[in-house]
């Protein structure tokens, strides 16, 4: 078959969707000093995380990522997005969107053959002297069964498929967020007890052949502060998965909670894990989580906002960077009418983006 494009792999990437319905909703407006602060446009106050104007971000070539180290795909929904309706004469919606292609996402690995995608991507991050943000979510059963089901069929095939993940990425500077919901929904229940062993393998596996590349950092998913808020529960399932062997975990991928709320959660994580570092997906917690959405506040609930672009400056030795790991626009599935998750949705896109002005 025929190397498949970015746009044409995006149609198989999925996305975890997660339970929350406890952490209060919380949002931390940059000051006006960020209009003047480079720095600070890309996003190191590490506070609630609105985005400030984007005068800055358009007179940034993509690929840049505002002075943020991670690589901006020049070839995101929303980047088409923008085009389209600055085409269409929709000049103030187009630069609310750049809000969001301006920005450094992570790219979801793409379908049964990610090395072709990850390989280009990987190249031009190099070129650009930037590292890419990379999502392994491909483990067996996958989101039990939910919005997000799939995964690879069978042990032996995830292993192989991890191994092209890791070919694609070479020599190039690269931070992988490992599997999404595989530990969460071990400690939830969601999992059932056949195929928890084998999990634990196949993550502890996947780590060891990540760090076979000379430049990837490795962080384990740990869920978020309102799926799993007792942390000590998800403390013995990290060992076993091979954290020790990581270079820390990851927190909030897809969802809402706020980055205090993070911050917290890490910090006493860490603690039980030995000093273990951790990154957090701040991508759409610029308004908190959903505080009135009931057991579905995490399935695209409105009136949230952008949060802090991602950064390495977080002011927390133990934080390593805000992430936008989840592209903003993109729905968590069919629920409030969206459309199967991963797919584009560009209204969604338009509000978070313009619940962020500050």
């Amino acid at each position: 078959m025929p190397v498949p494009t970015f746009r044409t792999f995006r149609t198989f990437r999925t996305f975890r969707t997660f339970r929350t319905f406890r952490t209060p909703a919380r949002a931390i407006a940059l000051t006006a000093t960020a209009l003047l602060l480079p720095a600070l446009l890309s996003g190191c106050s590490g506070g609630g995380g609105r985005l400030t104007t984007d005068v800055a971000d358009r007179a940034t070539p993509a690929g840049s990522g505002t002075g943020s180290p991670f690589w901006v795909d020049p070839d995101t929904d929303a980047a088409a997005q923008a085009e389209r309706w600055e085409k269409q004469g929709r000049t103030a919606d187009a630069r609310l969107i750049e809000r969001i292609s301006r920005r450094p996402q992570a790219m979801w690995a793409p379908g049964d053959y990610p090395r072709p995608a990850i390989a280009r991507a990987a190249e031009q991050a190099k070129k650009a002297d930037k590292t890419l943000v990379l999502v392994a979510y491909n483990i067996p059963h996958r989101d039990c069964g939910q919005h997000s089901a799939g995964g690879a069929h069978s042990a032996q095939f995830y292993y192989q498929w991890i191994d092209a993940f890791a070919a694609g990425i070479g020599d190039a500077k690269a931070l992988v967020v490992l599997e999404p919901d595989a530990i969460g929904h071990i400690v939830d229940g969601c999992a059932p007890a056949e195929i928890q062993d084998e999990r634990y393998q196949l993550i502890s596996a996947a780590i060891d052949r990540l760090k076979k590349q000379p430049h990837t950092k490795v962080y384990l998913d740990a869920g978020n502060p309102a799926w799993i808020p007792d942390a000590w529960k998800m403390v013995d399932p990290l060992k076993r998965a091979g954290i020790a062997r990581a270079d820390g975990f990851s927190l909030n991928v897809s969802n809402f909670q706020s980055d205090a709320a993070n911050r917290t959660y890490g910090r006493e994580l860490s603690q039980m894990l030995g000093g273990a570092h951790f990154v957090v997906d701040s991508s759409r917690n610029g308004a908190g989580p959903y505080a009135d959405g009931g057991e579905d506040s995490w399935c695209n609930p409105p009136d949230r906002a952008l949060g802090t672009p991602p950064t390495t400056r977080t002011g927390d030795p133990l934080l390593d960077a805000y992430l936008w790991v989840k592209r903003p626009g993109e729905s968590d599935g069919t629920c409030r009418g969206g459309p199967a998750a991963g797919t584009w949705w560009a209204d969604y896109a338009l509000g978070l983006a313009r619940k962020a002005h500050a």
